[in-house]
């Protein structure tokens, strides 16, 4: 039986997320209070009983001058990715819902991961002149499943998107995450998963009198200095002061611990500084920042030692230190922050990727046209 689709309230969808060990901070009402420029709406999907059995938060963003919209699911949504009528019974019935709403196309991010690559494997791999990229590698562990998933959604008309750029990085979401596993582990035994460095990193900054604590809202503006060096010295461009304060004031009101923020002190001076967010016993790295001064006091191992350790605490099945790039050759700038984040001796993780489905090919044309021209 096909399942019913219809808006559902904020605290119906909290309760359906609190009900769930993993949902992506993507996927929860606040984060349509992060992003103004787009409309937000929870959904819910409904069993014949009137259960829900399903959620997601679809983000809206409408086109010029037409009451058409983009609907975009953010690594959701959260229903059975594995059902046997996934097509028929899940994601039809949402894009019935969604072109009644004026979609004139969909984007979503399955949260399905295809392959794993162990910290060994990933290291091995860097190493090696013939893998160009992580995918050339031998995946230490696969998910016949979520092949199955491609093809049902390939079959259904849905299209995979291209990943945006030559690091690897999608045009929306990370397709290549890094992972360290906390499930049924102690926190010494996480410790002994850190690599040799890290581990000499994190005394070499206790040895140097590195301080890391947790700051409050106040201390965004430090924090978002740090932020803007990064993106000069990494490349990247930054967002505004004002989008990491609607995030703290958005996420914290909707749970009081769902954004932390870490700052790494040292002489006076704050030399790192990162965000950690948290739903259920899934814990994410989310910013990063820091100076390039006094790298020698390894600020930044010393950060993430205790915002790990802090997630350990508060249950974590999965500490996740986000984005990766699937791009190995030497050239590639973002090789060195691979490397440090092998250095937890987690895993690589690649994710289906973000699909798209056209429901009017002309306009969906004429974005794809847009964007091309980005």
């Amino acid at each position: 039986m096909i399942l019913r689709v219809q808006t559902i309230t904020r605290d119906e969808h909290l309760a359906f997320v609190a009900g769930r060990p993993s949902v992506s901070h993507m996927q929860i009402p606040a984060w349509g209070d992060v992003k103004p420029d787009w409309r937000a709406e929870s959904l819910g999907w409904f069993d014949e009983r009137g259960d829900l059995v399903g959620a997601a938060l679809v983000l809206l963003r409408p086109l010029p001058k037409l009451k058409r919209y983009l609907a975009y699911l953010p690594e959701g949504p959260v229903v059975d990715w594995f059902a046997a009528d996934l097509v028929e019974r899940w994601l039809t019935p949402m894009l019935a819902h969604l072109k009644a709403r004026g979609a004139f196309s969909v984007k979503m991010g399955p949260p399905v991961v295809v392959r794993r690559w162990s910290a060994d494997a990933v290291k091995a791999a860097i190493a090696d002149p013939g893998a160009r990229r992580l995918a050339d590698a031998e995946p230490t562990a696969t998910e016949p499943r979520a092949l199955d998933v491609a093809e049902r959604l390939r079959g259904a008309g849905w299209r995979q998107a291209e990943p945006g750029g030559e690091d690897g990085f999608a045009a929306g979401q990370p397709r290549y995450v890094f992972q360290v596993p906390y499930a049924g582990r102690s926190l010494e035994e996480i410790q002994g998963g850190l690599n040799q460095q890290w581990r000499r990193n994190i005394k070499k900054a206790e040895k140097a009198g590195v301080k890391v604590v947790r700051g409050d809202q106040e201390d965004l503006a430090a924090f978002y200095g740090l932020y803007v060096e990064t993106a000069e010295r990494d490349r990247f461009i930054p967002r505004p002061l004002a989008y990491f304060r609607r995030m703290w004031t958005a996420l914290n009101a909707e749970h009081p611990d769902r954004m932390r923020l870490y700052l790494a002190h040292h002489d006076g001076e704050i030399l790192a500084a990162a965000t950690m967010l948290t739903v259920g016993e899934h814990v994410w790295y989310s910013y990063g920042a820091s100076t390039s001064r006094r790298r020698e006091v390894q600020p930044n191992n010393a950060m993430q030692w205790r915002m790990m350790s802090d997630a350990h605490a508060l249950g974590a099945a999965v500490y996740d230190l986000r984005g990766i790039t699937d791009t190995l050759e030497d050239g590639n700038h973002l090789l060195g922050l691979l490397r440090f984040k092998v250095g937890t001796g987690g895993q690589a993780a690649e994710y289906l990727g973000e699909w798209d489905f056209p429901l009017n090919r002309v306009l969906q044309r004429a974005l794809d046209l847009y964007m091309a021209r980005r």
